[in-house]
Formats: C-alpha cells, structure tokens, sequence
C-alpha cells in the first residue's frame, strides 16, 4: 500500500505506508558500486574534461529583462491571504483544506523540486517582494535602500535557526497542519520576516535570514537553467545539472551547516518514522502513541541528526585535505565541498517525498477548488476521484520504488561530480585533487545505502 490516511497530528497525512518486497540488497550494492564507478569514472578523465563541459550552454533567447515581479508576488501573496482565511473559516480536515496542502505538499515538497530542476521560480512566486515594495514606496524609500546594514557577520545563522524551527514545527510539533493553529505560525511567520525585510532589505534577508527563500535559491544552483539579467537586458539558457556550482562561491561556516541541516531534517524525517527508530526508544510500532509521547525523543533526535551529520561531514573534509597535505583552512575547503551536498538533499528530496506528492497533491486539486467547503468547484477538481494505496496497483508501487532508488543513486552521482569540480578548485593537480575526493567519495557511498534503507525499511509513524 502506497499510503494510508493519518490524523492531524501528521504533517504528511498519507504518506509512505508500504514494504517493498525486492531483493533490496542489490540496490544497496549497486547504488554504492554506482557512485564509486562515477568517481572512478571521473578520475580517468583529463582534468578539464569536466570544467568545460560546466561552461556548455544552450542560449534559448536573449532580450529585454521581463518585467512584473511586482505583480506576480502580489499575486501569490493575495493566494497567501487567501489560504489563510481558509485555515481559519474553512475545514478542519487537513485533507480537505488547501493550507496544509499547499504548505507542506505544493510548496515544500512541490516546488523545492521544481527550483532544483527547472530554476528559481521562488525569485518570483514569493509573497514578500510585492508586499515589500509597496511599503517602501508608501515610507518614501523609493529606491529601496534597507533602514539598517545586515551584519557580514551573521551569514546564515538567522536561515539557520528559523529552519530549525521550520523543521521542529513540520516534524515534531503534535498538528503541524490543523488548518488553524497552520495559519496562525504562517501569519507570524511571514509578518516576522516582512519587517525583517523592510529593516535589512529583501535581498539580503531572503539570502541569509529567510529560510525558505535562502533554502530555495542554494538550491536552484543545481538547476539546469540559467538567466542572467545585466543592464536592462537579459538572457536565459540550458546547462548540465550543476553546471552553475562550478564558480560557487566557498559558503561559511553557516551556510555550510545551513545546507546540512536541510539535507539532516529530511533524513530524520525518514528514521524517526522506522521500526528502528521507535523500537530504540521503546515504541511499538503498531501501537503508535502519538506525536506528543515522542516530542521530546524527536526533539533530541532531529538535533543528533543534525549535529552528527555535521561532524561527519567536517570530518571527512579534513581527512581528505590531510590526505592530501592540503594548505586550504578546513572552513574553507568545506564552504566549498558542501555544494556537493545539494544534490543529495535534492535527490532524497525527491525520494522521501514523492507519494506525499502523488497522493496529497490529489487533494490538494479538490481543496484548492472548494478552498472555505461551501460546496464551490472553482477549478473543475472540487469531486475528481483521488487515487491512493492500492488503488494505483502493484505496479505503481514498483515504478514508485524504482524512481525513488534511481533518484538516490543519481543524486549521488551528480554529488560525485560537484565534488570533482570543486576538488580541482582547490587542488589544480590532478592526482592531489583525487586524494583528497576519497573520504568524500567514502560517505557519499555509505548515505546511497543508508537512503536507499529508508526508502525500504518497515515505518510505523
């Protein structure tokens, strides 16, 4: 069964509820043998051959820079207020209401994987920037200079923490997404920032304090377009997927933990709902006592994962440059190699999420037509039939499967890729810059495996 229906006290009310029953050892065994076979693939070729494929692009036209993201984030936040009004005064179902549909399946789930793929659309769809210039035209700040400097010395930690608390609400928070206590964090939470923007300026909040839109834009480096908007004139073109991370700047030391946590969060995401998981704390699986019972376990969990994943990584960056007798400063070589990391938060992305998508994003069409349940079908979706569990067949379980398996070992592919580009970055001579890949290279293997188990092991939550 692909997924059974949940409560409210689940942000992801019909997700994965099946086993697979593959020989799923041999996709571990073949997914570690794939990433190690990119990177054996990658050495043998000359050193350059990569660079100059990342410099490949495909110009799909050129012009005059387009005009109306004023209009189109006014737009989105008129949508925002909307799904708000419907927390509040619509169903109390979160199936049958469109705020927590839209949050937590259109938006995180949906559009982090269409910023991954197809580029930044956020730039445009947020519903700050149009909120944003309005205001500052009715201050007399009409050239849109911040109120105060952000602090070159804050980085990321502001996107840092608000993720944090992003991820705790979305995991571990006993209703996530009953309709209204949804809108109420949602309104907090974007007034919170608005004038967080109005005091530092949109550009530089939504970089560094943000979270959703400096998770959004990291990511979108990975994407396979690239538009370029200089003097009033613009062009937009095709490259290979990570192209653009090949001249991204080293992040410090916040973004790289930034990063890390994004990728942490999905990963706990997973292990919390295992057999493992519960039965280590002392939870039937089977009986399942509610988010509240295991609020503080997942609390001091989701903080393990992170803190771990984060020693790992820094670890594993500075063996490879000891191996290497690297002169780069570990912050240094890190803030660089952790864009390898943004392939595999995409690609788990992807694989954690896709039956919240298949099957929410169903009710997300029939809610969004009937946003306040009075019997409206704005869109012709409100009483479309929604497919779920075995209903699809066995056979959607096994493509399901397949994609989620072929979406880790490609994202790690790709990572094994990002971290030859930057390698070379740092060490020029081929065979130094070999050296200090194979810790990396090491961990990249072991996450296929430990993805790949996620995706196959018993869940209970």
């Amino acid at each position: 069964m692909l997924g059974g229906l949940g409560g409210k006290a689940s942000a992801h009310v019909s997700d994965r509820g099946f086993v697979m029953l593959l020989p799923t050892g041999h996709y571990f065994a073949g997914g570690a043998l794939a990433v190690a076979a990119s990177f054996l693939a990658l050495v043998l070729l000359p050193p350059d051959a990569v660079e100059r494929q990342a410099e490949r692009r495909l110009t799909l036209f050129t012009g005059l820079a387009p005009r109306g993201r004023t209009a189109v984030s006014l737009f989105s936040f008129a949508v925002f207020v909307t799904l708000i009004l419907a927390g509040w005064w619509g169903s109390r179902d979160p199936l049958s209401n469109p705020l927590p549909l839209t949050v937590w399946t259109l938006l995180w789930v949906g559009l982090t994987i269409v910023q991954g793929v197809l580029g930044n659309a956020w730039s445009w769809l947020n519903p700050w920037y149009g909120p944003y210039r309005i205001v500052l035209r009715l201050l007399g700040r009409r050239d849109g200079a911040p109120f105060l400097p952000l602090p070159a010395a804050i980085g990321y930690w502001p996107a840092v923490l608000l993720f944090l608390a992003f991820a705790w609400f979305e995991l571990i928070d006993p209703a996530p997404d009953d309709p209204a206590r949804l809108a109420d964090v949602a309104t907090v939470y974007f007034t919170a920032n608005l004038l967080a923007m109005l005091a530092f300026g949109h550009a530089n909040w939504s970089r560094h304090g943000e979270c959703l839109s400096a998770f959004f834009s990291l990511i979108a480096r990975f994407s396979v377009t690239e538009w370029s908007d200089k003097d009033g004139r613009s062009w937009f073109a095709l490259c290979l997927p990570g192209a653009k991370l090949n001249y991204a700047a080293p992040l410090t030391l916040s973004g790289i933990l930034f990063l890390l946590l994004t990728l942490a969060s999905v990963s706990f995401d997973g292990l919390s709902r295992t057999f493992l998981w519960l039965g280590a704390n002392g939870i039937n699986p089977l009986e399942f006592p509610g988010r509240t019972a295991m609020t503080g376990i997942n609390t001091a969990g989701l903080l393990l994962s992170f803190a771990t994943l984060s020693a790992v990584f820094l670890a594993t960056v500075a063996l490879g440059e000891w191996l290497a007798r690297g002169k780069h400063r570990l912050v240094v070589a890190a803030g660089l190699l952790v864009w390898s990391i943004v392939p595999i938060a995409l690609a788990y992305h992807f694989a954690h999420y896709l039956t919240v998508l298949l099957i929410n994003g169903q009710y997300a069409m029939v809610a969004l037509s009937d946003p306040f349940a009075r019997g409206w079908n704005l869109f012709g979706t409100a009483q479309m039939q929604i497919f779920t569990g075995v209903t699809m067949g066995p056979e959607a379980a096994r493509l399901i499967w397949n994609l989620q398996a072929g979406a880790i070992v490609l994202g790690h592919m790709l990572a094994v890729l990002a971290a030859h580009m930057m390698a070379y970055r740092l060490h020029p001579e081929g065979r130094i810059a070999t050296i200090s890949q194979l810790p990396l290279t090491l961990l990249m293997m072991g996450y296929t495996v430990f993805g790949l188990w996620l995706l196959s092991t018993p869940t209970g939550a």
